[in-house]
């Protein structure tokens, strides 16, 4: 070999890049990877999870079960002892779209042209509203949400933002008023018909905005027609109303609503009740915070709020001791009575309470010594005091279905490296029967290899930091393999799966981590400082501190560490991927650590959050004339690009605008820094299920990490419109 050649082969793997490709990444390696895709692994791993549905407000359930022969549909009666039954369920009326049913299931509520009506069993159709008007109508939702350009051009409605009351003789809706919000648009240069770009607007309030969207809640009278208008300050509702938010209940007997309210920045959270006949309001108790107030540490889940003795009591999740706790308060002074859970571990959902037996059911993470704190079990606790009492002893991650009674409990369990498990519980946390055990054997035959859970230090050499590994199948620990870094960076949830095929997260990131690791890589998830689910101050490190991106420094650090551990992770060859916050930290991983790492692919980043929803930077940055928000915006330091660096971006993405994109795209040109991109005509936010995308992705990484050619024009085939809504990703435009 020429001097000058090894010369320039010793400066290229100085780099950390492979050289260019010449050898050709054999068809097979992608033909695995592509069999390992969400909606094919499915058909390799059977009686995982059942589908459950619960009888007559009872105990009795019928459940459908993916088998190795089919679906099968059984009926299970606790009470009777029986083993399950083959069960044809009973029809169900089709879902009505853009329909609210009452709970008699005798009216239905429906907006047109911005107003509210209610359609009666008997036909009659009943305007509760007549001035509604364009941008400030009646049960709407916010023009700021995700995806509003997308939801028209597939005539996806919803229902009125709304909740009847329980006897169905009232309905509590808002107006929302969004007259004076600033507008955003997005230009389809490839619309379906004709060959003029089409210029599509919407109203999306960005941090520092003077206007946000705002609804005022009013209830309405089915019976007289009357409307009671809250007295009230109206709620802010940039991107989702309190409705979607679930922050609205009704009391038992239909005469009172409860809501939660919250300032700008989300530091103060207020619980108020109103009464539904005369729109008289008060404060019950508020929850402040010197950074974002939450009612559950799982960003969207349901509240832990319950109202007991019709509202005579209540129980409130909070944060104030440091760590996410159940507290029992006075419904009529607002005073504590008492803290129902302490420690250092989290409260994460209530599951049920049993008012006569004044007892409460709930999950949670943490409690057990020696235990991954984000693996949810089950436990219970008296609302007189005591101690809690662990009901799911298995080491695993518990996804637990209540009985509408409480005296029953499904639970489907596994953890990354274990085969999940459905069992039928009592109230004390006693197996009552078996229901499935899920069939790898398919998976296995195929020379599957479990993902690995690992545990690493944190940026202060103390922390743990909990996080996975995915191999390919034939992996060989006395060879070297590239790493890629499956990043996001929350703040509001985690990356790491813990259940096997993905668990309480999507299905679909565990498999396409699986998927990719398949090409020859070691593909790691981390969940470092500022994420969700352990103490406050685990999670406050991102606070007003967006830069650091989901603890790129515990990124760094633990990455280290396990390649010590691991001579076959080959750190030189370091890649990095992500999509949404996951490609917005992509960004700061490729600029803020550029001699770390080499080759990113960063997808439908939220590059500036200053042409993001007003909503999520004020929550975790602070608000904007408070807050320096220059280093959470990846353009700032466009110039420290040295690696390979593959940016997709969707044309039409209404919830990550393009803008933040470009703005990064003018940083880099201006820098004079080579990069790639890839622009998706029509496509929307959620392109990440694209077979295109997936394989450009692939490629990318096969190109720069393995310095190997990938195989030519190779095409994965695209899903079905079933397979798309199993994965949870986006429907083809």
């Amino acid at each position: 070999m020429h001097n000058s050649t090894r010369l320039i082969l010793a400066i290229v793997a100085a780099s950390g890049i492979a050289p260019m490709a010449t050898a050709q990444l054999p068809t097979a390696r992608y033909a695995r990877a592509e069999s390992l895709l969400v909606w094919n692994a499915r058909h390799l791993v059977t009686r995982a999870t059942i589908d459950a549905h619960w009888l007559d407000e009872g105990d009795r359930f019928w459940y459908r079960v993916e088998t190795a022969d089919g679906p099968r549909v059984l009926m299970v009666d606790p009470d009777a002892g029986t083993a399950p039954r083959p069960f044809d369920p009973p029809s169900t009326p089709a879902t009505e779209p853009g329909v609210l049913r009452s709970p008699d299931g005798r009216l239905a509520a429906f907006v047109r042209d911005h107003n509210l009506y209610v359609g009666h069993v008997d036909g009659r159709v009943q305007a509760l509203t007549t001035d509604g008007a364009p941008l400030d109508g009646y049960g709407e939702l916010s023009e700021g949400r995700l995806y509003p350009i997308m939801e028209a051009r597939f005539g996806i409605v919803h229902p009125p933002a709304a909740l009847w009351s329980p006897d169905s003789k009232r309905l509590v809706t808002h107006r929302l008023d969004q007259h004076n919000v600033r507008p955003m648009a997005l230009v389809q240069s490839v619309p379906p018909e004709g060959m003029r770009p089409v210029l599509h607007t919407y109203r999306y309030a960005l941090p520092g905005d003077s206007v946000l969207p705002l609804a005022r809640m009013v209830v309405f009278d089915i019976e007289t027609g009357d409307e009671v208008w809250l007295d009230t300050d109206p709620i802010i509702a940039t991107y989702r109303s309190p409705f979607e938010w679930n922050y609205v209940w009704w009391d038992e007997a239909g005469t009172r609503i409860y809501f939660v309210d919250y300032n700008r920045g989300e530091t103060e959270f207020r619980l108020r009740v109103a009464d539904a006949g005369t729109g008289a309001t008060r404060t019950v108790l508020v929850e402040r915070g010197d950074s974002f107030v939450e009612l559950n540490p799982w960003s969207g889940n349901q509240p832990n709020v319950r109202f007991l003795d019709d509202g005579a009591e209540i129980i409130w999740w909070s944060e104030r001791d440091g760590w996410g706790h159940l507290y029992l308060y006075d419904g009529i002074t607002g005073a504590v009575k008492r803290q129902l859970t302490g420690g250092a571990w989290q409260v994460r959902d209530i599951i049920h309470v049993d008012e006569p037996g004044r007892m409460l059911y709930f999950t949670a993470g943490g409690r057990e010594a020696g235990r991954d704190p984000y693996l949810r079990h089950l436990y219970r606790v008296g609302l007189d005091g005591g101690e809690p009492e662990l009901l799911t002893p298995e080491h695993a991650d518990h996804d637990i279905a209540p009985s509408p009674t409480g005296r029953y409990f499904i639970d489907t369990y596994s953890r990354i490296d274990t085969t999940p498990v459905t069992v039928l519980r009592d109230a004390n946390g006693h197996v009552v029967r078996t229901l499935e055990a899920a069939d790898l054997s398919r998976l296995l035959e195929r020379g599957y290899r479990f993902p690995e859970p690992v545990v690493v230090k944190g940026r202060d050499g103390e922390t743990d930091i909990y996080g996975a590994l995915f191999f390919p199948s034939d992996f060989d620990s006395t060879k070297s393999y590239p790493v890629i870094d499956d990043l996001y960076p929350g703040p509001q949830i985690i990356v790491t799966p813990k259940g096997f095929g993905g668990g309480f997260g999507s299905p679909w990131r565990f498999w396409d981590a699986q998927a990719l690791a398949e090409l020859g890589f070691i593909v790691v998830t981390l969940d470092g400082m500022g994420t969700p689910l352990r103490s406050k101050a685990f999670h406050d490190v991102s606070y007003r501190n967006m830069q650091d991106a989901g603890g790129l420094p515990d990124h760094v650090t633990g990455l280290r560490e396990l390649a010590r551990e691991r001579p076959y992770m080959d750190l030189e060859r370091m890649g990095v991927y992500g999509r949404s916050g996951g490609g917005f930290a992509t960004g700061h991983a490729m600029l803020d650590y550029p001699d770390f790492y080499k080759v990113g692919v960063s997808a439908a980043g939220n590059h500036d959050n200053r042409v993001y929803l007003a909503r999520w930077g004020e929550k975790h940055q602070g608000l904007l004339e408070d807050s320096d928000w220059d280093p959470q915006a990846n353009p700032t330091n466009a110039a420290n690009l040295q690696g390979k660096l593959l940016i997709i971006w969707a044309e039409m993405d209404e919830n990550v605008h393009p803008a933040g994109t470009i703005r990064l795209i003018d940083a880099l040109i201006k820098a004079n820094k080579d990069f790639d991109q890839l622009l998706l005509p029509n496509w929307y936010h959620s392109f990440v299920g694209d077979p295109y995308v997936i394989r450009r992705h692939w490629d990318y990484f096969v190109t720069h990490l393995l310095g190997l050619t990938p195989p030519s024009g190779y095409e994965i085939r695209r899903p079905t419109r079933e397979e798309e809504i199993y994965s949870g990703i986006g429907r083809h435009p």
